[in-house]
């Protein structure tokens, strides 16, 4: 029988389940609340804290961001900002209103590293 906590679908986790499931740990959930305002879990009566599906997703999405893509805690933070409003030019208006295309700098950033691994290597 599979007990993963990810598996079995509630309406609130609380902070060592969501430990176990994103594979951080609590401090660093405590400290990303501090620093990314999309993230604030409820706390019920007793002051835990409760999160849900939709904390979740945020965590991991951050996750991916600082670890996996190597972004900075601002960067991040940018990012998350630009997604939740919306903010999705294509490439058109981002030459008309002088933005970046936040996908080709990704993947520019992507390739420049995998070069500079392989001159370490």
């Amino acid at each position: 029988m599979d007990t993963n906590p990810q598996s079995i679908k509630k309406l609130y986790y609380s902070i060592g389940e969501v430990s176990t499931v994103t594979e951080l740990k609590q401090y660093v959930l405590r400290y990303w609340e501090t620093e990314f305002k999309q993230l604030s879990p409820a706390k019920n009566k007793a002051g835990n804290r409760t999160y849900r599906q939709k904390d979740i997703d945020i965590i991991l999405r951050i996750k991916d961001l600082l670890y996996t893509q190597k972004f900075t805690i601002e960067g991040a933070r940018k990012s998350l900002q630009a997604e939740a409003d919306g903010v999705e030019e294509n490439d058109q208006d981002s030459d008309s209103k002088g933005g970046v295309d936040v996908d080709l700098l990704i993947r520019i950033r992507s390739e420049l590293k995998a070069i500079l691994d392989n001159l370490e290597n």
